[in-house]
């Protein structure tokens, strides 16, 4: 199955291209995600690790992994993945984001492929990867479903996908949007949409659809005391990530 039509939602895309310059501040309308980065560092690189026998501690230990961050904004989990030696392709459907990313990791003496494209265009192009990141970008989709085929067609057969976005619930409502948006304000009103959030129920049932085999799931936990981001098993109630892999040819596919 392919999707006959692109996903993208051309007023979520607005919204970060109208943010695209301040991706590498620290205090600006990204802090959430520099706060939250060594969190979702730690799960993805200890998911890769083990699903492809890598030693973390060994030099350049992702070497020989061809990876694409998608939605990769302005670089943050991108230039990580090259440091540790993987083939980085970093897509945005924001255009406004790729010079941002491009200058940033120059500056940082990195090799990487940003590119200004979205994920059905690479399928269609027949791209392939070890490892698809997919962090907060399915909660600003206009089909979900749709996406996440064009995301498992961009997988080699055994292939890591690892996906994050937000929980749709009371608490997702408080924090993410109250909490974050209007009381801290760490991000312009109107970023997130909460109806567009997705249990994770849902996000499994949707990667199963997608021809993607899931096999863990764990929570992003912020501790307002210690101000700090921490990985949970068992709280999944705000931001939460998943791990799948690509068992292969889907069954009843004619997509390579």
């Amino acid at each position: 199955m392919q999707a006959d039509q692109s996903t993208i939602d051309p007023a979520e895309i607005a919204k970060f291209e109208a943010m695209a310059a301040e991706w590498w501040d620290l205090n600006g309308k990204f802090k959430p995600l520099h706060m939250l980065n060594p969190c979702r560092l730690d799960y993805i690189t200890s998911q890769i690790a083990g699903e492809f026998d890598r030693d973390l501690a060994a030099p350049a230990p992702f070497a020989g992994l061809r990876i694409l961050d998608i939605g990769c904004g302005g670089g943050l989990l991108s230039e990580p993945m090259a440091r540790l030696g993987a083939d980085v392709v970093g897509a945005d459907a924001a255009a406004g984001n790729i010079p941002v990313a491009q200058i940033h990791a120059q500056q940082s003496g990195l090799e990487i492929d940003y590119r200004h494209t979205t994920a059905e265009d690479m399928a269609d192009a027949g791209e392939k990867f070890d490892v698809v990141l997919n962090m907060e970008v399915v909660e600003h989709v206009a089909s979900p479903i749709d996406y996440l085929i064009a995301c498992r067609r961009l997988l080699k057969p055994g292939g890591l996908h690892i996906c994050s976005t937000l929980n749709r619930n009371p608490k997702s409502f408080m924090m993410a949007i109250v909490g974050a948006e209007h009381v801290m304000r760490w991000l312009p009103k109107g970023t997130h949409d909460w109806n567009k959030f997705i249990t994770p129920d849902e996000l499994f049932d949707l990667l199963s659809r997608a021809g993607l085999e899931p096999v863990d799931r764990k929570g992003f936990v912020f501790n307002p005391v210690a101000w700090s981001w921490r990985l949970s098993d068992r709280d999944l109630s705000v931001n939460y990530v998943t791990a799948s892999l690509n068992p292969g040819l889907n069954p009843g596919s004619t997509d390579v």
